[in-house]
C-alpha cells in the first residue's frame, strides 16, 4: 500500500511541477508591456487599450478555417485586447456546449500569444426557454453549489430561474423579445446568475468581462452598491482562479462612469458608442464632438481605481456600436444616435473603402489631440443586422481574399497605425 501510495505521490508531484512549469514557460512569453498579475497598472492597461479590436464571437467560432483567418489577422495587425470574443445574447445551444467551445478556442489563441487578453461578455438580456426566438434559455441552467456557498446560500439542486431575475414591477420585460427581459441587478437571482457566467469565463481563461448596460439592470440598485458587491465577489473569484489573478471589467457608461461615495471606481476602464455626428453636406460623412449629446470625450470619470492607482479621468474605449437603423441614408434623423440612419458599425459598413479607412485613422489622431485617454477599439468582427451590405450581413476588418472572400479590408490599415 506504502509502495502505491509513493508512486501515485510521485505521479501528483511530477504533474504539479509540469503544470507550474508550462505556466512559468508562458509566463516568460509575455513582455513587460503586457504583464500583469492580481492588479494592472496604468501603463498596461493603456498598452491594451491602445491595441484593442472588437471581435465577436471569436472564442465562439466553430468553424476551424474561419477561426484560423481570424487569428492570422489579429497576429498581423498586432491585436492584444480581444474584445467580445465570447458571449450570449440569443442563446442557441445548451451552456456546457458553450463553455466547452470558448475553453476550448481561448487554448489556442492563447498558445498563438499568451499576451492577449480575451473579453467576454454578459448583457442586460436573459432569456426564458422556448422565448420567441429559440428553445434555450437560463431555465435550462443548473446553479452549481459554489454559486450557493458565494452567496450563502443552503446548496440546492436546481436551475436558475427566469422570473426572479426581473424587475418586480414589470420594467423592460419582454424588452428584447417575447421571453427575452432586462435583469434587475437587485434581485439575488441577477446576481447569482452573473457571478455564475464570470466564473465560467474565468476558468476558461478570458481575462476580460464587459457587463453591458449597467443603467437598465440598477434601477432599484441606488448609488450602484449592490454592483459594487457583485464586481468584488467577481474580482475576488479572478484572484483565486483568474489566469493572471485578476481580470478587467468594464460596461457601457451613458453618464461617464459609476463612483462610489469614497471616491473608488466600480470599472477598470469605461466604454462608450463612438457618437459620429453627421455632416449632412457630404453624404455619409461625420465627425467627433466633445459635447455632442451624450459622447464621453472628457467626461470620462476618475476615482481610485480597483488596482488602487488614482485618475482624474479613466482610460475609456470608445467603439462603432450596433442596435438598430431608421431610414437607412438619411442624414438628420430623430434618432441622432445613428449616423445617416444606422446604426454605427452599419454606417461605417456602407462608406466605401477610402473613406473607411480615413475613418479609422482620423478617430485615433482625434482622441491623441482631443481626449488622450480614449483608445478607439477597432471594428473586427461586428454583425450589421440593421442593413445588410448585399447578402453580406457581417463586417469583417480582414484584408479580402480567398480565405475571407467577404473582408472589408481594414487590416492594413489598422497594422499601420497601431505601428506608428
Amino acid at each position: 500500500m506504502n509502495k502505491i501510495y509513493t508512486t501515485v505521490l510521485v505521479l501528483l508531484l511530477a504533474l504539479t511541477a509540469a503544470a507550474s512549469a508550462m505556466g512559468n514557460r508562458a509566463k516568460s512569453q509575455i513582455s513587460g508591456k503586457y504583464d500583469f498579475e492580481g492588479s494592472i497598472s496604468k501603463d498596461v492597461l493603456e498598452n491594451y487599450l491602445s491595441r484593442a479590436i472588437t471581435q465577436g464571437g471569436f472564442c465562439y467560432e466553430q468553424d476551424g478555417a474561419v477561426f484560423n483567418e481570424n487569428l492570422r489577422m489579429l497576429k498581423n495587425i498586432g491585436a492584444k485586447f480581444i474584445g467580445r470574443a465570447a458571449f450570449v445574447w440569443t442563446p442557441d445551444m445548451p451552456d456546457e456546449k458553450h463553455f466547452e467551445i470558448v475553453a476550448a478556442r481561448a487554448k489556442q489563441a492563447h498558445r498563438a500569444d499568451p499576451e492577449f487578453v480575451l473579453q467576454c461578455c454578459i448583457f442586460e438580456a436573459v432569456f426564458k426557454s422556448d422565448n420567441e426566438l429559440t428553445r434555450f434559455g437560463v431555465d435550462q441552467i443548473r446553479i452549481p453549489e459554489f454559486v450557493f456557498k458565494e452567496f450563502g446560500l443552503p446548496v440546492q439542486v436546481r436551475n436558475f430561474s427566469y422570473e426572479a431575475m426581473l424587475y418586480k414591477e414589470g420594467r423592460y420585460k419582454d424588452h428584447w423579445v417575447k421571453g427575452a427581459s432586462v435583469p434587475d441587478v437587485s434581485k439575488i437571482e441577477t446576481q447569482m446568475y452573473f457571478f455564475y457566467r464570470a466564473a465560467r469565463y474565468i476558468n476558461a481563461g478570458f481575462e476580460g468581462i464587459h457587463l453591458g448596460q449597467i443603467a437598465l439592470m440598477n434601477a432599484n440598485d441606488p448609488g450602484n452598491k449592490i454592483w459594487f458587491e457583485l464586481t468584488e465577489r467577481i474580482r475576488g473569484y479572478a484572484r483565486e482562479n483568474g489566469r493572471r489573478k485578476f481580470v478587467m471589467l468594464d460596461a457601457h457608461v451613458p453618464t461617464g462612469g459609476y463612483v462610489s461615495d469614497e471616491g473608488r471606481l466600480l470599472l477598470d476602464f469605461h466604454s462608450f458608442p463612438q457618437r459620429p455626428k453627421e455632416i449632412c453636406e457630404t453624404p455619409y460623412h461625420a465627425e467627433l464632438e466633445i459635447g455632442y449629446h451624450d459622447a464621453i470625450f472628457k467626461r470620462s470619470k476618475g476615482g481610485i481605481t480597483p488596482s488602487g492607482w488614482k485618475c482624474e479621468s479613466l482610460p475609456y474605449l470608445i467603439e462603432l456600436d450596433n442596435s438598430g437603423a431608421s431610414n437607412p441614408g438619411v442624414c438628420g434623423g430623430e434618432e441622432w444616435w445613428w449616423p445617416w440612419g444606422w446604426d454605427e458599425i452599419t454606417w461605417f459598413s456602407h462608406c466605401d473603402e477610402d473613406y473607411r479607412n480615413y475613418w479609422l485613422e482620423y478617430v485615433v489622431n482625434w482622441l491623441k489631440e482631443n481626449d488622450p485617454v480614449g483608445h478607439l477599439q477597432m471594428p473586427g468582427c461586428t454583425t450589421i443586422a440593421a442593413d445588410p451590405i448585399g447578402d453580406i450581413w457581417t463586417y469583417r476588418i480582414n484584408t479580402k481574399s480567398d480565405a475571407c472572400p467577404t473582408g472589408f479590408s481594414q487590416e492594413e490599415t489598422v497594422k499601420r497605425l497601431w505601428s506608428e
